[in-house]
């Protein structure tokens, strides 16, 4: 195998979805994966398996930011790897199965990959709303219903995320707001990172023995994005959180119907 190379237009876009992910916090698999389809023309399978790995990574690091801060409930983390490790798995064997390199198997991941950043994108606009009436029900909910809610969640993230590496960020926790609403938002959110690392990693695994990562793409990505997480972190706190969740989720829908009607 040829040692990997590094590709400047592709650590550049990293640079920028790193950015952004930093700024946001918004699941980099719904900027970079349609990002890679729409301007580089990458093979749907590629790009998606080339992104899981890319986003293990990046969420790793931002797992132990948050483990180290206590802002994880594992609880909820290993309820919702229940439902998507399996959910994962399974879709795995049936792109194994029915091929990744074929033209229909190259629409059905674009068609769903649209249809996530779309459901992403409303997730991002009404995400206060949700928060506000996860905060007015302060009772605790019933344990059991819960429990198979969560695993139910992560069973179509584990879904999503192996088809189109979108899903584990913003429509993750969203949902959770909902579920554990005497949860403080940022429990749910670093419960929403660490669950993401096993899935993203078990996915990408996945799509490496079927054959459809780049890796000299990777390593490019990589060293954009790093660089760049840490910047939009950084000035994060700086940002018109509305604005910036706006425009974001602006753009993700007309990524979105743009996948969906090419």
């Amino acid at each position: 195998m040829a040692l990997p190379h590094i590709d400047l237009l592709y650590s550049v876009s990293g640079l920028f979805v790193g950015f952004l992910v930093g700024l946001t916090g918004v699941g980099g698999g719904s900027l970079m994966t349609p990002i890679l389809v729409l301007l580089f023309n990458v093979h749907p399978a590629t790009a998606v398996g080339t992104d899981l790995l890319y986003a293990a990574a990046t969420k790793a690091t931002g797992t132990l930011v948050h483990g180290l801060k206590g802002s994880v409930d594992w609880q909820v983390t290993l309820r919702l790897a229940a439902g998507s490790v399996p959910a994962a798995t399974i879709t795995l064997i049936l792109l194994h199965r029915f091929g990744m390199d074929t033209p229909g198997a190259g629409r059905l991941i674009q068609v769903v990959l649209g249809a996530a950043l779309l459901v992403t994108a409303v997730a991002l606009v009404f995400r206060p709303q949700l928060a506000a009436l996860g905060a007015r029900k302060q009772r605790t909910p019933r344990q059991g219903r819960t429990l198979a809610l969560t695993m139910l969640t992560g069973a179509v993230l584990g879904v999503l995320v192996s088809l189109t590496s979108v899903g584990a960020g913003a429509i993750g926790v969203t949902v959770l707001l909902l579920l554990y609403p005497l949860l403080p938002t940022t429990r749910i959110v670093g419960s929403d990172i660490a669950h993401a690392v096993p899935l993203t990693l078990l996915a990408g695994a996945g799509h490496w023995l079927l054959g459809s990562i780049d890796w000299s793409m990777l390593l490019s990505l990589l060293v954009g994005s790093l660089p760049g997480i840490a910047i939009g972190s950084y000035l994060s706190s700086r940002a018109p959180d509305k604005l910036l969740r706006n425009l974001l989720a602006a753009t993700l829908t007309l990524v979105g119907v743009r996948l969906v009607l090419a």
